[in-house]
């Protein structure tokens, strides 16, 4: 097993384990008004993704259902802190710092398919889920009380699956990831 193997199958099942709180923590940041727009558009697409119907991995599958979850969370919050670099300092709880310096593992997972990902992970914002914009949220408190309702519910109900240390479920990851980004 590689290096890079070895260090995604140490991460990876933490990153399920952790997504939970890591919902409730970008909850957290949406809310924050001292963030910037652009940012709490960026984290109101990634916590939307959670409930998108189709998304790259459906939540059933086996270990690997809630992992492009906790992707989009790292890829957003890197997205957010590289356009705007006030965002980390902004969020006083450490959420986008935290998740956006574990999005290089991602990127280096990924090797060639990153590009795609991050320019999905970029098109969150101009997405909808559940009948709400990324626009709505932001700037309808009622909207964003739904989701943050919802969020609530969905991270008091997470039962984080497992991951096992096995290189075939890095094999089905990226499998699954180039058959669903698109080109």
């Amino acid at each position: 097993m590689g290096s890079l193997d070895s260090r995604c199958l140490d991460a990876f099942p933490d990153w399920l384990r952790s997504l939970a709180d890591d919902t409730r923590a970008l909850a957290g940041v949406l809310e924050d008004e001292k963030i910037s727009l652009p940012t709490r558009r960026r984290v109101a697409g990634a916590l939307n993704y959670l409930f998108k119907s189709l998304d790259l991995i459906p939540d059933g599958i086996e270990d690997l259902g809630y992992v492009d979850d906790a992707f989009v969370y790292r890829v957003s919050s890197a997205i957010a802190v590289g356009a705007d670099e006030s965002a980390g300092q902004a969020d006083a709880s450490g959420t986008l710092a935290r998740l956006s310096s574990q999005a290089a593992l991602i990127e280096e997972f990924l090797g060639d398919l990153h590009g795609r990902f991050e320019a999905y992970t970029k098109q969150l914002p101009e997405s909808a889920a559940r009948g709400r914009s990324v626009e709505d949220i932001v700037s309808d408190a009622a909207v964003r009380g739904q989701l943050l309702s919802d969020v609530k519910g969905w991270a008091d109900s997470y039962a984080p699956p497992t991951f096992a240390r096995d290189e075939k479920n890095l094999v089905k990851l990226r499998s699954f990831l180039a058959a669903k980004l698109p080109e």
